[in-house]
């Protein structure tokens, strides 16, 4: 964690990013095309959506890291792209998860979890000011108060198998965003995973039918 700090404190402010990289596939679902630092983002499941948004940041050289995901393997993060030598895992938090976060928030740019119970506003507000102060962003898997956005992800059409036989080559599945700053919904049908093991585009983003259920 020092060594960590360090590394962060050695940052100018200025070079702070005002947004976060996303997938390219991504980038026009969401209303600043990219994480915005201070933000949280919620996400209805963890799996290949949320390390291909855990991928980009690290490539682009931030450090990312995951809190209360045993699920998360450091084998199926490098598959989707994630630079392991920049990815800290807390696999099993307990009570003061909250705690962990914040101490993370204060190093590294992108945070992942999946809380413990449920947060209330003011904890959110702490954070969230915490988030900013050091240019960092969260996603959530789950709920979260006052999010800037909520992705879900529904509709799945799994590839690769005939009549009984063969292999699952990849997933296909429409992702929805709906933002508290713009409340309709756009999405996209993306591959979750691809034959790569990677998110991958089908067809181009288009505004969602219907109306999603307000975030925050």
């Amino acid at each position: 964690m020092r060594q960590l700090r360090a590394q962060a404190d050695s940052q100018a402010e200025d070079a702070r990013p005002r947004r976060l990289p996303v997938p390219p596939g991504l980038a026009g679902l969401l209303p600043d095309a990219g994480l915005r630092p201070g933000s949280a983002y919620t996400l209805d499941t963890a799996g290949v959506l949320l390390l291909a948004l855990l991928a980009e940041p690290s490539r682009a050289g931030s450090w990312c890291g995951a809190v209360g995901l045993p699920e998360l393997g450091a084998e199926a993060a490098g598959q989707a792209g994630v630079a392991l030598d920049r990815l800290v895992l807390v696999p099993a938090p307990g009570r003061r998860w909250l705690s962990v976060v914040a101490a993370l928030a204060e190093v590294l740019s992108v945070i992942a979890v999946h809380p413990g119970n449920a947060v209330s506003p003011a904890d959110a507000a702490r954070l969230a000011a915490r988030l900013r102060d050091r240019g960092a962003a969260l996603l959530v898997v789950g709920e979260w108060p006052r999010a800037e956005a909520a992705l879900r992800v529904d509709a799945p059409r799994w590839s690769g198998v005939g009549a009984g036989h063969g292999h699952l080559t990849g997933r296909e599945a429409t992702l929805t965003i709906t933002s508290r700053r713009d409340p309709r919904p756009r999405s996209a049908r993306l591959l979750l995973p691809g034959a790569d093991g990677r998110l991958n585009v089908v067809a181009p983003l288009a505004p969602a039918a219907g109306r999603l259920r307000a975030v925050g």
